[in-house]
């Protein structure tokens, strides 16, 4: 499993044909779908770039995190508070210092917990999340269990012109559309650079990359920054959108359906953290949904069906839908 071939880091070209023609798809949706589901859509891109900034660390070098929701979470939370109560705050300052919140809370828990190996790394991210997590849930000041409200979706202008309001609900579904799109072929630019083979390398064998001279914990510790940022954009996005962050954004639960988006699409390509992200909201709707039988609300045990699901698409995909859409396309005439 250690050649590109194996995580499916080169495409082969009928995948990218279909995610080609996914693009094209979600670029004409607001068109054709009504309001309700574009801002659905949205949701699973901001979503879909919380996925890609976790495969990065969990695909790609190997190091799988259940607090990687505390980045998600510190950058709606900076959102919040330098939003003012009577007024928008601007875009172009807003969105640099909520990433570089996580980008720097990950920098400082990342010194600590790269240190670790296996079992250890994945329970004493999961502490420091906790940490973060009844930090702003304790603290009224922080906003509390209750949350904070964000009144005013940034604005856009710069030096006197304003090139776009994501006011419009059309305008930020196109934004999050340019995030998702710049943001994946960024860390695909990263995965085939050197940092990136060295990430690599490291998930393969990190004692052999630390014979050959590689300083794993600089590689670990940067990559995890880098993650912590992308995660911390993802969160604007969704404080953007929804107007509302509460302390569940940086809980377990979080980090889980994260892990779960990047094992269901397809673990070191990101790619299939898109996919993942996708498939994933569209089963949660669709369990949620289920109807009654009898006495039994099969509905309201939809992480029973989705825990089921994901069990066999491991079983039966372990390279997840990504893999599973290869494998289909390889198969017809």
């Amino acid at each position: 499993m250690s050649t590109p071939t194996a995580n499916l880091e080169t495409l082969p070209r009928s995948l990218q044909i279909a995610l080609a023609l996914g693009l094209v798809a979600l670029l004409v949706f607001p068109f054709v779908g009504s309001e309700f589901y574009a801002q659905m859509v949205a949701r699973m891109m901001i979503l879909a770039i919380f996925a890609m900034s976790l495969d990065l660390l969990q695909g790609v070098t190997g190091l799988v995190s259940l607090g990687h929701a505390a980045f998600f979470g510190l950058a709606g939370y900076a959102l919040a508070f330098l939003t003012p109560a009577n007024e928008p705050v601007s875009l172009w300052i807003s969105l640099p210092l909520a990433v570089l919140t996580s980008a720097a809370a990950a920098l400082v828990i990342g010194f600590f917990v790269v240190r670790t190996h296996g079992i250890y790394f994945i329970m004493v991210t999961m502490a420091f999340a906790q940490m973060v997590f009844y930090l702003f849930f304790d603290n009224k000041a922080l906003g509390g269990s209750d949350g904070l409200y964000v009144n005013f979706k940034p604005d856009a202008t710069l030096l006197g012109f304003k090139p776009f309001d994501l006011n419009h609900k059309l305008t930020f579904y196109y934004f999050t559309l340019v995030c998702l799109v710049g943001v994946y072929f960024f860390l695909r630019r990263v995965l085939f650079s050197p940092f990136g083979q060295a990430l690599a390398g490291i998930r393969v064998n990190e004692h052999r990359m630390r014979a050959m001279g590689f300083g794993s914990f600089g590689y670990k510790l940067a990559a995890f920054t880098l993650a912590g940022a992308l995660a911390g954009l993802a969160g604007y996005l969704w404080g953007v959108q929804t107007g509302y962050i509460n302390p569940e954004l940086m809980g377990f639960h979080m980090s889980a359906h994260a892990i779960m988006m990047v094992i269901l699409g397809g673990m070191g390509n990101f790619a299939g953290a898109i996919v993942g992200a996708f498939a994933f909201e569209y089963l949660l709707h669709v369990f949620k949904d289920l109807p009654t039988v009898g006495v039994v609300k099969l509905g309201k045990h939809w992480q029973l069906w989705m825990g089921i699901f994901i069990v066999l698409i491991v079983i039966f995909a372990p390279r997840g839908l990504l893999g599973l859409l290869q494998k289909w396309m390889q198969r017809k005439p």
